[in-house]
């Protein structure tokens, strides 16, 4: 099970307050048996967005056409880069290369937040 936190009308888009403190680890909350997303910008130049996994799901392998930077917020996960299994936990921090295989893990629950930065 996959849930988005964004919706996809301009009406519906929620912007975050700018130049308030905030903490990403609770922003989001877990859901049994899924996977939650909530971005925070979303923009054309690129996004940040934070997902919560709960123990067992995953992501399958596929490709993004920019470099993504995967920060884990809380718990643990493996992400597999062109088929090399990495195993980060909270705190770590791991750049998958544009147009490369890559997948997600949850070893168990964990949070991580993905930022994507697109070229021109």
């Amino acid at each position: 099970m996959y849930i988005s936190l964004l919706k996809n009308s301009a009406m519906d888009k929620k912007e975050f307050e700018k130049s308030k403190i905030f903490d990403v680890n609770s922003l989001i909350e877990y859901a049994n048996e899924g996977i939650v997303s909530k971005t925070i910008i979303n923009k054309s130049s690129g996004t940040i967005t934070l997902f919560a996994f709960d123990k067992g799901e995953s992501l399958s392998e596929h490709t993004a056409p920019f470099d993504a930077l995967v920060h884990v917020i809380d718990g643990k996960a493996n992400i597999i880069i062109n088929k090399q299994k990495h195993t980060l936990k909270a705190g770590e921090s791991i750049i998958m290369p544009a147009n490369i295989p890559h997948a997600v893990e949850a070893i168990e629950r964990f949070k991580m937040e993905l930022v994507m930065i697109k070229e021109k």
